[in-house]
C-alpha cells in the first residue's frame, strides 16, 4: 500500500501545539433541528487531543452542501439513540 501524501499543511493544533495529521473524518452538524452526518471529510486531526480543522476549500464545500437541501434529503438515513442524561443519572448514578 502506498503511503498517503498530505495535500495540505494544517499546521499545529491550537489547543496543544501538536502537528495536525490529514485524515478523512466523519463530521456531524445540527441543521434546523436535524442531525446531519457527513462521512469522508478531509481534515487536519490532532493525534494528541483529537481537535479537528478543515481548510478553507473544504469549509466552502461543506457550506455549499447545505445550500442544496435536495441532495441532503436524497441520501440514506440512519437512526441513532437519544439519551436523556438527567434520566440516566437519576436511574443509574443516584440509585
Amino acid at each position: 500500500m502506498t503511503p498517503h501524501t498530505p495535500s495540505y499543511d494544517y499546521g499545529e493544533c491550537e489547543l496543544c501545539d501538536t502537528p495536525l495529521e490529514e485524515r478523512d473524518v466523519t463530521q456531524d452538524f445540527w441543521i434546523r433541528g436535524e442531525l446531519v452526518v457527513i462521512d469522508h471529510v478531509r481534515a487536519g486531526v490532532c493525534p494528541q487531543c483529537g481537535a479537528k480543522v478543515v481548510n478553507q476549500e473544504v469549509g466552502e464545500q461543506l457550506l455549499g452542501l447545505f445550500e442544496h437541501p435536495e441532495y441532503v434529503t436524497a441520501v440514506p438515513r440512519i437512526s441513532v439513540p437519544v439519551v436523556m442524561f438527567d434520566e440516566y443519572v437519576e436511574r443509574y448514578v443516584h440509585a
